[in-house]
């Protein structure tokens, strides 16, 4: 198999770990009224897979560092399909909450180590292209994957999607077991020589625009089904086409950003799509009762939402270039542990005041991200200016 081939295999299985994440997102409502659960207990299926992956991640690398990578990801696929099956033959919320742990554990494995594995079966010069490739999947599970799953749910009981997640995941490690050569792990990297960076200001500072930014989106993605099924009164098929438009959005921001960013420099960017996506969320409220006008808002929103990723990610980067791979992967379980809190905020949103509450509550969590990235371009600056001797070059 080629180079490509494998790379693009890697990028599928990225897709099922998206699809399986932010699938709960797409089906919440149907969840809920099958299992016996609130809407709000429902969602926090959303927060253990997020809590699992942010924790469990990070030591699990650490712990099979020297492991070979192939091998690695074999094991954390076995699991990821076995956590699948589960979700699909267990009855009742709890051993669902059971599966969807084991579902997050493996499921950042699998990221990381297709990551690692895609640098390395990679042409030479080509290994940001084959990480943009893994990392796509990722991102066209919400353009798919989400839709999807909601069509299916609509025509079947909701359980069949992770049943169809287990089969292609088995599928997956029978195609990983025979195409993808063997690589050796690396040397292992502390956890506390990972969490050392966090001692710095401007490292905080960086990773809580991430941070706020994600709980900003999770709190309103979270519940966007029920949102616009029960205040703006769409229909089934409805809510499908325009999770699939949200989604088509997403991917047009994202690269939009990183357009952006090459040309008007990262704050720039960060500042202007994030206060862009505040904007879209007050006008999801005050226009919540329009099927039509919601549809074009919810895309100019989801475009707001990804185009920060690129910027942010070099963002991280410029922050600490001697350590950017620690860096970024802070910045991953710094991701996950957002969509936690935002899917415990909205929870909370929604059951201490209202559903119709959740794209204000959403904003604050953006505006706080804006000012995140203010702060941080002043810390840079006044860094620099120390530093240098005189004004910094750095972008507004």
């Amino acid at each position: 198999m080629s180079s490509t081939l494998k790379i693009y295999t890697l990028a599928v299985l990225s897709f099922l770990v998206g699809t399986s994440e932010y699938i709960i997102a797409g089906i919440l409502d149907k969840i809920a009224e099958s299992t016996g659960v609130t809407l709000v207990t429902a969602g926090q299926l959303i927060t253990i897979f997020s809590l699992s992956y942010a924790f469990g991640t990070p030591i699990i690398m650490a712990l099979t560092a020297c492991m070979e990578r192939r091998k690695l990801l074999l094991y954390a696929l076995t699991l990821f399909v076995i956590s699948n099956v589960l979700a699909y033959i267990l009855p009742g919320y709890e051993l669902l909450i059971a599966s969807r742990i084991l579902m997050g554990i493996s499921a950042g494995v699998t990221i990381v180590a297709s990551l690692t594995i895609a640098t390395k079966v990679a042409l030479p010069g080509k290994q940001g292209s084959a990480i943009a490739a893994v990392l796509m999947g990722f991102t066209a599970s919400l353009i798919l994957g989400v839709p999807i799953g909601r069509v299916i749910s609509s025509a079947y009981e909701w359980k069949t999607i992770f049943g169809g997640i287990g089969l292609v995941g088995l599928l997956a490690i029978f195609i990983i077991a025979i195409t993808i050569p063997r690589i050796d792990g690396e040397a292992p990297v502390p956890l506390r020589n990972q969490f050392a960076l966090l001692k710095q200001p401007k490292m905080v500072i960086g990773l809580s625009v991430s941070f706020f930014w994600i709980t900003g989106y999770s709190i309103f993605y979270s519940y966007i089904s029920p949102f616009l099924l029960t205040v703006t009164g769409m229909s089934d098929k409805t809510l499908s086409i325009t999770l699939f438009a949200v989604g088509i959005a997403s991917l047009i921001g994202s690269r939009f950003g990183g357009f952006s960013t090459d040309k008007w420099g990262i704050h720039r960017t960060l500042i202007g799509g994030l206060s862009l996506n505040v904007a879209a969320l007050i006008l999801i409220m005050l226009f919540a009762q329009s099927s039509v006008i919601i549809l074009a808002v919810l895309i100019i929103w989801s475009f707001a939402t990804w185009s920060p990723g690129p910027p942010q990610q070099l963002h991280l980067i410029t922050l600490a270039p001697e350590s950017s791979g620690i860096m970024l992967s802070l910045n991953n379980s710094t991701i996950q542990l957002a969509m936690a809190a935002g899917a415990g905020i909205g929870g909370v949103a929604v059951e201490q005041i209202s559903l119709t509450t959740i794209s204000w509550v959403s904003a604050v969590g953006i505006a706080f991200a804006v000012g995140a990235v203010i702060l941080s371009l002043r810390y840079v600056r006044s860094f620099s200016s120390q530093t240098l001797g005189g004004p910094s070059n750095i972008d507004a």
